[in-house]
């Protein structure tokens, strides 16, 4: 089996990469939620990709070895992240959704970052400079110059605490979600596949309980499968590798970035037009980001090796 440390260059660069599948699923999300009840949607959505994980885990046989040795504390902590970082984050985000424009939505997820630092301290020992608290406050700077003031009169309250929810369950799954992957006693494929299985459980559970499923046209079957098995399954493992490398604070702004592609696909695929200051906004944006990409000023250990992802079921 053949090991290799990853750049954190190469970190960096994977999960922008994954940020762009995420930002597409907004565009399927909308298209999909005018027929699929939010947490239904959500629930099937994660559900076949936990089954793809579950299969490619199963025929890897390394899975499986790894499962037998957990504890019942490392279950009992891929079990809450994930119904925090699914279930909770992911079906009160797609609620939202439904009720708010896509703007609104992107831009309280913004707001996790700040969030994240505070809890990185606290939590992981991630000290942050005073350069990289700089470019978060000039990221969120630009992000609600391009969003702000928000058209608020169509919002319904329903659709504002779902992304209350979503907000403070993106903030606690990140710190959660980089403190057992930075333990690095399970591959990502396993981290990724047990947390998402419960979050998936979760989700179609509440969604049988307080909404009715709908006839779905083959087109939407074709989202659900695409939102699965590359913007899910794919991506989430994939950004599972990356928080091995980056702080919980830089994984949460190298997130953030989806507000400007987001801004740039509803403009290329729903024609929605972008406005000077909005313009202004974005540049603020890229510039938060461009100075926050300074590394962390101490950690609680470096990154170690990893397996090569050949030999983690890497080709799903």
């Amino acid at each position: 089996m053949m090991i290799k440390r990853t750049s954190r260059t190469a970190a960096v660069a994977l999960a922008f990469f994954v940020t762009f599948l995420w930002s597409t699923s907004w565009v399927l999300i909308k298209i999909g939620l005018l027929e699929i009840p939010p947490l239904l949607f959500a629930g099937l959505r994660y559900a076949l990709a936990f089954a793809a994980l579950l299969l490619v885990s199963l025929l890897s046989g390394q899975a499986a070895r790894e499962w037998k040795g957990l504890t019942r504390r490392e279950w009992g902590r891929l079990a809450v992240l994930g119904l925090v970082f699914y279930a909770l984050t992911q079906g009160s985000s797609v609620m939202a959704q439904k009720y708010l424009p896509s703007a609104s939505v992107s831009l309280m997820l913004n707001f996790t970052t700040p969030l994240v630092a505070c809890l990185g301290i606290f939590w992981l020992n991630e000290r942050l400079t005073r350069r990289q608290w700089l470019g978060i406050t000039i990221f969120l700077a630009g992000g609600l110059l391009y969003f702000l003031p928000l058209e608020t009169h169509s919002a319904l309250p329903l659709g504002w605490a779902a992304a209350g929810v979503a907000v403070g369950g993106n903030t606690l799954a990140a710190v959660l979600g980089r403190s057992v992957n930075r333990e690095q006693s399970l591959s990502p494929l396993s981290v990724t596949t047990l947390s998402m299985g419960v979050g998936a459980l979760a989700l179609l559970a509440a969604g049988a309980v307080w909404e009715t499923l709908p006839a779905i046209r083959w087109q939407n079957w074709v989202i659900i499968a695409w939102l699965a098995l590359v913007n899910g399954a794919l991506a989430f493992t994939l950004w599972n590798h990356t928080q091995r490398h980056l702080a919980a604070a830089e994984s949460s702004l190298i997130n953030n970035t989806m507000l400007i592609q987001i801004t740039l696909l509803t403009w290329l695929f729903l024609g929605e037009a972008v406005t000077t200051k909005e313009a202004l906004g974005l540049g603020l944006a890229v510039l938060g980001m461009v100075v926050m990409q300074a590394r962390v000023a101490r950690r609680l250990e470096p990154p170690a090796p990893l397996v090569d992802d050949k030999e983690e079921g890497g080709g799903l």
